[in-house]
């Protein structure tokens, strides 16, 4: 099972639209998880109908409307592995034992919020992964996203994807 992992969109607030490199990749995911930081429910509505399935969370910039549509935490079975979504995990100082105490019952924490590519295991075997943001670099080198591949209960193929610097003219 192939998964694209995305987070903190921000359309249209920091971009107009996702990058065609992330809709070619929701095209090719068996799943597609996004963890929060939408900001339009236009582009929740055009994602969750391209994608084959949609795992999804309302982020800090989501207003009424996908709180209304979208959990704060999701959680699903992918081929046997146990994954969580949330936007929200805190400061990085701490994260690992936080994260063992309110998930202890998962395999795989996707988050986002920070804009910053994560991939970390806590010293009780779980698999932290924050995507980045494909439109929002912040002070990252570029806007990054995330494929996996999930197979009999374990993640493999973790890769994180730089998108280009848009040229400004």
């Amino acid at each position: 099972m192939r998964a694209l992992v995305i987070s903190d969109t921000h359309v249209p607030q920091r971009a107009r639209e996702l990058p065609e490199q992330v809709w070619r990749e929701i095209e090719n995911a068996d799943v597609v998880v996004h963890a929060g930081d939408w900001v339009s429910e236009s582009l929740f509505d055009r994602l969750d109908e391209a994608a084959r399935r949609l795992v999804a969370v309302y982020g800090n910039n989501d207003g009424p409307a996908l709180r209304r549509r979208l959990p704060e935490v999701a959680r699903v079975d992918l081929d046997g592995l146990r994954m969580a979504v949330v936007h929200e995990t805190g400061p990085a100082k701490g994260r690992e034992k936080r994260c063992d105490a309110w998930f202890p019952d998962t395999d795989v924490l996707v988050f986002g919020h920070s804009h910053i590519p994560w991939d970390s295991v806590t010293p009780g075997g779980l698999r932290l992964l924050n995507p980045g943001s494909p439109t929002d670099r912040r002070r990252q080198p570029a806007c990054t996203y995330l494929t996996v591949t999930v197979e009999s209960s374990r993640l493999r193929d973790v890769e994180f994807h730089e998108l280009p610097r848009k040229v400004r003219r």
